[in-house]
């Protein structure tokens, strides 16, 4: 018995198991491929969440000492700065909407 399982080869390479082999090895590439994408997703959201969290702080000071959003050279992305909001309705964060009726 142990000679058999032993001459027996531990992968059969027949006609169809170059394609089973073909198969798994593209298929551990793509695997790599994704996990490399996740990676690099995940430290242009950490990169992007410290920023957000540093202007958090800048701004917690800012209204303490109120010197505005540009700090040593740097600003808030467009969605955090005050001015007109991206849907072009003309209307700051801090000014709500007035009807004129």
């Amino acid at each position: 018995m142990h000679a058999l399982l032993a001459s027996a080869p531990a992968l059969p390479l027949g006609e169809g198991g170059k394609y089973v082999a073909g198969a798994y090895i593209v298929f551990v590439v793509l695997l790599v491929v994704y996990v490399g994408i996740m990676a690099a997703k995940l430290q242009r959201i950490e990169r992007e969440l410290r920023e957000l969290a540093g202007f958090a702080e800048q701004r917690a000071g800012d209204s303490a000492g109120g010197a505005g959003d540009a700090v040593a050279g740097r600003t808030a992305p467009a969605g955090l700065r005050g001015g007109a909001p991206a849907d072009g309705s003309g209307r700051g964060a801090e000014q709500p909407a007035v009807s004129h009726e």
